[in-house]
Parts: C-alpha cells; sequence; structure tokens
C-alpha cells in the first residue's frame, strides 16, 4: 500500500514552467486576433458529404477530453495544458443530452441507438424503439429501427466498423443489430425463452443483418462453436468458442462474400491489400482488445492501424463510405476508454483517449474535409474529474500541492465512485509518488462500488466536412444520427435539396415515425435555405 507519510509533491521544474511571452498582454491578443480572423472567415460548407466518419469516445466525457489534452502535450515533453488535440481543431460544435427513455444516467445501448439510428430508446436494449422492453425477446418484432450504417449500405455506400472492444459490443452493436438485451453477444449467453421465441444472438446479427464491408476489433469467442481452439491462445480452453448451435460464423460470413479476407492478428491485417478485397472481418482477439500501454505492437494493431486500413478499402467506393470508429475508455462496459474509467485506472482510460485522436489525425490524412463529414463525439461521460489547484505543468496523474484536511496527499485526478475507495486503519490512504503514475493505478473514489459508473452530462460533439455547421447548439443525442444523415442524402434525407437524384435506400423501419422525419427534413431544409 501507499504510504500515509507520503510527501507533497515539488513544484514542477523550471523547465514546464510558463514561457515568459504568456506573461505579456501580446501574447494572448495577438492569440485572440488570429482565432478572431479564423472565425470571421469561417463559411458553412453547404454541400453534401460522400463519406461520413463517425468517432465515437465511449465514456469520453469532457473532463476526460481535457484531461487527455494535457497527457498528450506532457507525452510530447510540454506541460501539456496548452496542447490542442486533432479533434479540437475542429471548427463546429454542438453539445448532447445523453439521458435515454428510462435512465437519467445512460448506457451504451441506450445512446448507442441513438446516436446511430436517431431515436431515443430504453438502457440496455439495441436497435428497438421504446417499446420495446429490456430481456423481453417478444418485444423485439415490430420495434427494430434501422442505423445510419444499415441506411448507408442499402444506398449503395461501403459501411465499417472499428472497435478497441468486441464487435458485438453495445455501441458498435447499435449499428447492425436489434436486441432486447445488450448481453445476448452470443446463444450461449440468451435465455431459452429467447431463443425459443425467435431471437437471434447478436454476433449471428453480426454476419446476417446488414452487408458489413470492414469489422476490425475483437470478439473471437462468440462466432465459432464450443471448444473449437481459439487461435491465439489454443491451449486456454477459457478461450474457446462459446457457441451452441454449432455455427461457424466466421466462415458463413466468408463463404457469403467475394473478394473477402478474415484476419486474427497484427501480421494477417498488415498483409491485406486494399486493392484486393472487397469485405475485411479481423478479430484480434478473444474477447476485447487490450488496452494500448497494455497491447502487444507486433500481435495486435493499434485502432490508429485497424482505422487506416478501414479507410484504405471503403474509399474505392466512387458512391463514399460511412465508418464508424468506437474507443472505449472504460475497463468492463465499453470501449477502452470507458473500460478504464470503470476500473477506476485514468492513465489506461486516457491514453486510449489520445489513441482516439491519434486515429482522428490519421483519418484526416487519408481523407478530405471537402467531400467528408468527420463527427467526433462520445455516448456519455463519467465520475472522473480533476482539481486540487495543481500548478502548471504538473503530471496530469500527480498529486494536489496541498494536503487534505486529513493531512494526507491526494491525486489531482478522483472518481466519485467505484474501486478506489479505500480505507485503511481507519483512514484514507495517502497518495504518493511514483506509485501515483503507475499503468494501473487506481484513483481513489468517493463511493465504493465494484466498477465505477457512468456520469449524466452532455456530452461535446465535434464535425469539420460538408454540413459540419448542422452540429450547433445544445441537442438531443439522437439527432447526431440524423444531421449525418441528412448530410450524405441517406434515407431518410435522400430526397432532400442537393441530394440529385440519390436513389432511395430504405422502404423499411426507420428510426422515427414518418410525419415526425418529414417534418424534420422541411425544417432542416429551411435552415440551409433561410441560412
Amino acid at each position: 500500500g501507499d504510504p500515509q507519510g507520503a510527501q507533497c509533491p515539488p513544484t514542477p521544474p523550471a523547465l514546464l514552467s510558463p514561457p515568459d511571452a504568456e506573461k505579456t498582454p501580446d501574447y494572448w491578443n495577438e492569440g485572440a486576433r488570429r482565432r478572431l480572423q479564423s472565425a470571421l472567415a469561417l463559411q458553412p460548407e453547404a454541400r453534401r458529404a460522400r463519406n461520413i466518419i463517425l468517432f465515437m469516445g465511449d465514456g469520453m466525457g469532457l473532463s476526460t477530453m481535457s484531461a487527455a489534452r494535457i497527457y498528450k502535450g506532457q507525452l510530447a515533453g510540454g506541460s501539456g495544458e496548452e496542447s490542442i488535440l486533432a479533434m479540437e481543431t475542429f471548427p463546429h460544435m454542438a453539445l448532447a443530452k445523453t439521458y435515454t427513455i428510462d435512465r437519467q444516467v445512460p448506457d451504451s445501448a441506450g445512446t448507442g441507438t441513438a446516436y446511430l439510428c436517431g431515436v431515443k430508446t430504453n438502457a440496455k436494449t439495441l436497435g428497438l424503439s421504446g417499446a420495446a422492453t429490456y430481456g423481453k425477446c417478444r418485444t423485439t418484432f415490430g420495434n427494430e429501427v434501422d442505423s445510419i450504417l444499415h441506411r448507408a449500405r442499402l444506398a449503395g455506400k461501403s459501411v465499417g466498423i472499428v472497435t478497441t472492444t468486441r464487435v458485438q459490443h453495445a455501441s458498435p452493436g447499435a449499428a447492425y443489430a436489434h436486441s432486447a438485451s445488450r448481453s445476448w453477444y452470443a446463444d450461449a449467453d440468451m435465455p431459452r425463452d429467447a431463443l425459443r421465441d425467435g431471437c437471434k444472438d447478436i454476433a449471428y446479427q453480426l454476419v446476417h443483418n446488414t452487408d458489413i464491408n470492414v469489422i476490425l476489433g475483437g470478439g473471437r469467442v462468440y462466432m465459432t462453436p464450443r471448444r473449437t481452439p481459439d487461435p491465439e491462445y489454443p491451449e486456454d480452453s477459457a478461450q474457446n468458442g462459446t457457441r451452441k448451435d454449432g455455427l461457424d460464423l466466421i466462415a458463413e460470413w466468408l463463404s457469403a462474400k467475394q473478394d473477402a479476407r478474415y484476419v486474427w492478428d497484427k501480421k494477417g491485417l498488415d498483409a491485406v491489400e486494399e486493392d484486393s478485397v472487397s469485405h475485411l472481418m479481423g478479430l484480434f482477439e478473444p474477447k476485447d482488445m487490450k488496452y494500448e500501454l497494455n497491447r502487444n505492437t507486433s500481435t495486435d494493431p493499434s485502432i490508429v492501424e485497424m482505422t487506416e486500413k478501414a479507410i484504405r478499402i471503403l474509399r474505392k467506393n466512387p458512391n463514399g463510405f460511412f465508418l464508424f470508429v468506437e474507443d472505449d475508455h472504460v475497463p468492463c462496459a465499453g470501449g477502452r476508454i470507458d473500460h478504464g474509467h470503470h476500473t477506476g485506472r485514468a492513465k489506461q482510460a486516457l491514453m486510449e483517449a489520445v489513441m482516439l485522436d491519434r486515429a482522428v489525425a490519421r483519418a484526416g490524412e487519408l481523407t478530405s474535409s471537402s467531400d467528408t463529414l468527420t463527427v467526433v463525439t462520445a455516448d456519455h461521460s463519467h465520475v472522473f474529474t480533476f482539481g486540487g489547484n495543481t500548478l502548471r505543468g504538473t503530471s496530469i496523474f500527480g498529486l494536489a500541492p496541498k494536503r487534505a484536511k486529513d493531512k494526507r496527499a491526494y491525486t489531482s485526478i478522483l472518481y466519485g465512485n467505484g474501486p478506489g475507495y479505500s480505507i485503511r486503519n481507519g483512514g484514507r490512504p495517502a497518495a504518493s509518488l511514483p506509485a501515483a503514475e503507475d499503468k494501473d493505478y487506481r484513483q481513489q473514489a468517493a463511493v465504493p462500488l465494484e466498477t465505477e459508473t457512468h456520469s449524466g452530462e452532455d456530452v461535446v460533439v465535434l464535425a469539420q466536412g460538408p454540413m459540419a455547421h448542422l452540429f450547433h447548439g445544445v441537442q438531443e443525442q439522437h439527432y447526431i444520427a440524423h444531421a449525418m444523415a441528412y448530410a450524405a442524402c441517406i434515407e431518410p434525407y435522400a430526397a432532400g435539396p442537393g441530394c440529385g437524384t440519390a436513389r432511395r435506400a430504405s422502404h423499411g423501419t426507420h428510426c422515427s415515425p414518418q410525419p415526425l422525419l418529414t417534418f424534420l427534413a422541411l425544417c432542416v431544409a429551411a435552415h440551409v435555405v433561410g441560412g
């Protein structure tokens, strides 16, 4: 444990102190003038988008983004606070309200259905309207809502999913599945009555619901029959396939596609020639992929590498593409950002956020903002914060400069609840360095819980490219799906102004009642024409 007599941190070294230029008014005035000139030159890009990339940092609330910005700058040798994330260079921004129909503080399934399908729904359900009931298979039928990924594919675009979690997880699952439970990963995870009533597991739906061109992430165990050895861990029976129905979904997927490839490690991914494949499935772990700080760089690809491979394959389609990229910032719930926070390990979470931002930067190099709408957002936030009057240049994982009322040191980063709660010898243990800098250090929490929880505040939406100006103000989270669909002439906005002869993509179930969609289309059109 940490020694209770831990010393307060030293003042940050002089090399991290603010440069003298910052102490003059001219420094700040000139910087503001440049920003003002940039703002005055900003014009809405009212043309339609050919491609859409949606980056979703699972659990990447505003406090996580701010801390990740500082961490990025400190990794580069700076004091960190003045650093700029790639996503922060996007010119348009909105806030999204994340509540679900039944929860003030949401989960990743209900939010995923909102920003991908365009309707708010109940927590723990995927691709279903609020008329469906969690865990009740029979309420699935007739309440399905289609995602923008599904509708983009029907419109002739190539589509892809990249995630650092299992590809059957709630966030990517909302792009293709209709499930009364986010936990029905394979048939072995479903209750008998759900199977009897005709519901299909999420892995099955991944292969059969939507023709997805690129699928990259984890989740091998849900794709193969029970006792099928894992290719990477053949001696570990805990990593064997779990399916009871005997289906090999990977083989099914391969046999149903032309020019399709399946890979399970970085070597296989690197060997894929983009020009020779139309479909690529890469499953790099039995379940979730490893944290970036734990990743074996020779066997497991990074989110940056997966994103690049996906874009290089998808962009071959002259009709354009839709790509969903998720990094979970916390261990145990969603992307690895989300998973890191759930386990109370802030360093793991923030490194995932930094990696997501690197993927955003790489995507920007591989595409053009003249025809590609790029959106970065989060599904929800976490009870994660940093404070304590820390000095400029202090490590984001460092200690507050003064001790707490109990005469013990504490870290700047704290959690409102979670596994970091600890009482020893009748009191809170003192935080200390270098322990607090360790990648698996658990920051202290106020309330003891097995896993830290999400939080309910709004999340940021950042956008650049065609129609990015539609992301403005404070919006309901489901608006994200509608603004993206409108920008790319995807149903229900395929006949909107500027879409030319864009054919109607689908006459099936959409994400909200047709009269409301018509009204929304007219409102958005009026806004564009009037603006």
